[in-house]
Formats: C-alpha cells, structure tokens, sequence
C-alpha cells in the first residue's frame, strides 16, 4: 500500500489569530496557550490586553503548570495504552495443521525404503519435493516461503548442493514470468490495458461468454506467431484480463473475484494450453517433441502436419471448454447490454493516445517482433531468446520512464513467482538427474507390456501414466525430455503406428500444463494474478483434463482416422 506523503497541504488545526480580531477571553486565552506552536508569546500579548481585571488571569507560572501537568497526564496515559493495547498480537507464522502435514508427509517418505533401482539421494529428493507440493497445496505460508523452506531442507539434508538447490534461479522461464509482471504494470499503469479492454468491450461486451471467446480466439491467431505461452500470457493477455476486470468492477482481493475475473481467468489459461498444442512453434517445448520422434522412430513431424492433425480437435476444445467453465464455474456478470454505450463513452472521454501509452504499444511490438522474428526467421543466428527480448523491453519502458524500478520492485506476487517457480523447477529436474524419472518410465513400460492387451488398450494406459504424471514436473520440456522417447518406443513395440503414438503424445505434452499453477509457462502468470484459490485451480484442472482427453483421443482419433494417420 503507498504510503502517505506529508506535505504543506495537511491540515493540523492550527488557525493564526487575524490581527483585525477582538482580544481573546480568558477561555479562549487558556485554549489558545496549550494549542499554538508559539503559546508563550501569545499568552503575553493576551495577558497585555486582559490587565485591567487582574484577578481573573492566573499567573504565568500557575498556568504553564497546569498545562505541564495535563500534558504530562496525557503522555502517561498514551504511552499505558500504546503498552496494554496488543499485549498479545495475533499470529503471524504458518498455519500449524497445514505445516504439520507438509513435513509428515516428507518425513513418512523419507523413512520408506527406497524401491530396487532408485537411489537413495533420488528417494529423499522425491520425499523433499512431496512435502513442499503439500505445502504449495495446503499453503502454511506464502508459496515463495514454502517453496524456500523446501530448498532449506534439500540444503540441510545434504540432497542438494546450494548451488543444485538454487540452480533454477539462472533458468529463463520464472524469470520471463516476471517480467511479464512488469510489462503488465506498465501496460495497465499507461491506461493501455483501459484503452484496448474498452475496445474489446465495445465489440463484445453485452456478454461475458462474448468477451472471454473474443480474448480466447485472438490468442489462438498468435499462438503460432508467438512461441512462448509466457510471453503470450503475461505480455498481452494477462494485463487485457486485468484490465477487463477491472472496468467490469471485479478485482482480487476484495470479494468481487466472482464477477468476472475468476472465470475469465480459469477461461484464458486453459485455452492456452490448447492453443499452444494446436501448432508447433506455439509452445517453446514443441520442436523438441518433433526432434525425440525423429530420433526415435525416423520420421519428420511437421508444421503442416501438427497443425492439420491438431486443428479438428483443438477447435472443438477451444469451443467446448469456455462454455463448460461458463457453466459450472459461472461469472456473476453474465450480461451487460449496456456495456457497449459506455465503454465507447469512456473511450472518447479518453480522448487521444497519450506519449506513455504510444511507447507502451511501441515497446510490445518491439518486444514480440524480436520474438517472432528472432526464432523463427533468423533461428540460431540472431540467438535472440524471449526472454532476452522481454528485458530488451523492461529496460525500454525503465529508461523512458512509463515504468519505475521502484514499481518493479512493489509487484510482490512477480518476486514471489519467481521464488516458488524457480523451486520446483529446481527439484524436479534435480529428480530427473538422479535417475527416479527414468525408473518410473521403465517400470510403467514393462507393467503395461506385461499386461497383453491390444495396442488400443495399451497405448490409452500409457497416454494416462503420460498426462498425471505431470504433477511430477514443473516445465513441459524436462517432462518431454525425461519421458518421450520411453513412452513412444513402447507405445510402438506394443503396436501403435508410431507416428500417431508421437503426434498424441505431443499434443498432450502442452494439454497437461492445464493440472496445476506450475505445469507449463502460462500457469504461474494467471494463477498469480490471484482471481481463482488454489482449491479450485487444481479441481478444475483435473475436470478440463477429463475433458480434454475425452475430445482430443475421441473427437481426434476419428479425424486422425479420416486424414489417414491411423
């Protein structure tokens, strides 16, 4: 919260006596001398005026008593009440119960001896990393703090090295996602995010279905262009969500989350893990699925054929899901056939594009056209990534001045992200580098082939043990580069064309991010932005999951069937 300036406007109570008044009376004189800055000389001049009745003024030195005494009385009082106030404060820790199930869960863990093939370093890391994800779940603490006590306790167990433990922080995806913050400050701070959410307004706004489809689809035409769902989520559409909200009375925090932000919110992120499978330069991850199934069944997996292979079951999915949110997850504003009038009043109040918002507009261009074209037509010879983009802009919108460090510094949830990201990104590819990930993918590889079943049957259990075990991961590249290859080489020995086997698999290598706050890049910038409690993320995650297999493996299968991939 700012803090108050004191400037020369306050107003403490004094009042100058005007010199065209009347002398005080004695009551006022009394007052007069215990309020005013300069009393003293005043009680003089007072006294002057007051002679010719002398038995009705006390003495200056019965009088400077009498105010010494109260104001002493005053102080006594006020510093025995500043005591006894709060003599016990209210609790400011960790919530016990939570905390308390956090660390049983690691020390029961840590106890059960480690299976046949597991280390024991990579069995204690594994009861480390439950802990802290009961922890993130029941939240005893802020999830930066929790996520720091997990790294504590990997450091003080000897499972980690600091260094391993803190890693991650040298990562560039948390650090996108909080820059994202940023650019999101500045986009709304400029009146950039106002301008362009009445715009959305005026074209879709006498209903919020409308309006979350409009941002749904538009996100959709960039994927392709843009192939980072981070960039894409906390550079464009987060601030245009925010500042949606915002013009639509629902803000986080103050009980109006229900109005519109929870469900354009929960709407908006898992749209982009769909459009993020649609196409292959939409997910930063993507290429290395194509490059895995090259190397492992010799086939090419194209552009053209991602996408014309994604295109039926990621529209129906685009369609379906912010509907079925809409319905078991309703916005309390749900039409507002007035909203069009006034956004376009507000817009014209608004008048022109002011210098800061033209920088703004200027430096996201910037900032996405070194994306796009930096990865995609020039590829490795520019060697421009997007988060080196993404600072190039920061730094822009600092040395003009549309957003200060201090600015940057007040956005907590960003620093917080950024901690608790980092964390977990840290400890699961940690596991992965102890050998568990690859244990498990062995062992479910030789479960499933012993159970003789049709490679249908077969590859839908393979495709489940895929998709749920992303709650081991928090980035869809370590879960691609950990388990891809194991799960495409069985699903292909057990009888699955192995070009559909690697097409599925890619797809749902972004539709898993949807399961938590931390699965793929868009996770952590939506869910930060606090419109929808971790509860309901994660219980909703699950549902769409259902839901998104369901059409992707169903709706999908007969398309694949009809373009001849199966």
């Amino acid at each position: 919260m700012a803090s108050l300036p004191l400037s020369s406007s306050c107003q403490l109570g004094f009042r100058p006596i005007s010199p065209r008044q009347s002398p005080p009376s004695i009551s006022v004189l009394r007052s007069t001398s215990t309020s005013t800055s300069n009393g003293r000389k005043e009680f003089q001049q007072n006294l002057l005026t007051t002679a010719a009745n002398p038995l009705l003024v006390p003495s200056s030195i019965s009088l400077t008593n009498r105010v010494a005494r109260k104001i002493s009385t005053v102080v006594r009082a006020s510093s025995a009440a500043a005591v006894t106030s709060n003599p016990n404060p209210p609790w400011q820790g960790a919530a016990m119960k939570p905390l308390a199930a956090s660390i049983a869960t690691g020390v029961i863990l840590w106890f059960v001896p480690a299976p046949a093939g597991v280390s024991r370093n990579a069995w204690q890391l594994l009861a480390v990393f439950l802990a802290t994800i009961v922890g993130i779940i029941t939240q005893p603490l802020p999830l930066g703090a929790v996520a720091l006590l997990g790294l504590g306790a990997s450091v003080l167990t000897k499972t980690l090295t600091f260094s391993a433990a803190f890693s991650a922080f040298g990562d560039p995806i948390p650090w996108l996602i909080a820059l994202a913050f940023f650019f999101a400050r500045g986009f709304i701070k400029t009146g950039l995010g106002n301008r362009i959410a009445y715009q959305f307004v005026r074209l879709f706004g006498s209903s919020s279905l409308g309006l979350g489809y409009s941002l749904v689809f538009s996100e959709a035409l960039l994927a392709p262009a843009i192939p980072s769902v981070a960039a894409r989520a906390g550079g464009i559409f987060l601030p245009l969500v925010k500042s949606l909200c915002a013009a639509c009375g629902s803000n986080a925090g103050d009980g109006t989350e229900n109005r519109l932000g929870a469900w354009l919110t929960l709407t908006c992120f898992q749209t982009s893990c769909i459009s993020s499978a649609m196409f292959l330069t939409a997910m930063a991850a993507n290429p290395l699925s194509a490059n895995l199934t090259f190397n492992t069944i010799k086939q090419n997996l194209g552009w053209t054929d991602w996408a014309k292979a994604a295109f039926v079951p990621g529209l129906v999915s685009l369609i379906v899901v912010p509907l079925l949110l809409y319905l078991i997850y309703p916005p309390t504003v749900k039409s507002s056939p007035d909203a069009p009038k006034l956004a376009r009043e507000k817009l014209e109040k608004m008048g022109p594009m002011s210098r800061n918002e033209i920088i703004m507009a200027g430096t996201l261009l910037v900032t996405f056209g070194i994306i796009e074209v930096g990865l995609w037509v020039f590829g490795g010879f520019l060697n421009v990534d997007a988060v080196t983009a993404a600072i190039m802009g920061l730094s822009i919108l600092l040395v003009t001045g549309v957003v200060t460090w201090k600015e940057c510094l007040a956005e907590s949830v960003a620093w917080d992200t950024l901690t608790w990201f980092a964390a977990l990104i840290a400890m699961a590819g940690y596991l992965n580098k102890y050998g568990l990930i690859s244990w498990f993918s062995q062992t479910v590889v030789k479960f499933v082939g012993g159970l003789g079943l049709s490679w249908q049957l077969s590859f839908g259990i393979l495709v489940l043990l895929y998709f749920y075990s992303h709650y081991l991961f928090a980035s869809g590249a370590a879960h691609i580069g950990a388990m891809f290859t194991a799960f495409l080489s069985v699903a292909s020995a057990l009888g699955t064309p192995p070009y559909l086997g690697a097409m599925v698999l890619a797809f749902l290598s972004n539709l898993m991010g949807g399961l938590t706050h931390y699965g793929i890049g868009s996770a952590p910038v939506y869910y930060g932005a606090n419109y929808v409690s971790l509860a309901n993320w994660w219980g909703y995650g699950f549902l769409i999951s259902v839901v998104n297999i369901i059409i992707w493996l169903g709706v999908g299968g007969v398309w694949w069937k009809a373009i001849g991939l199966w």
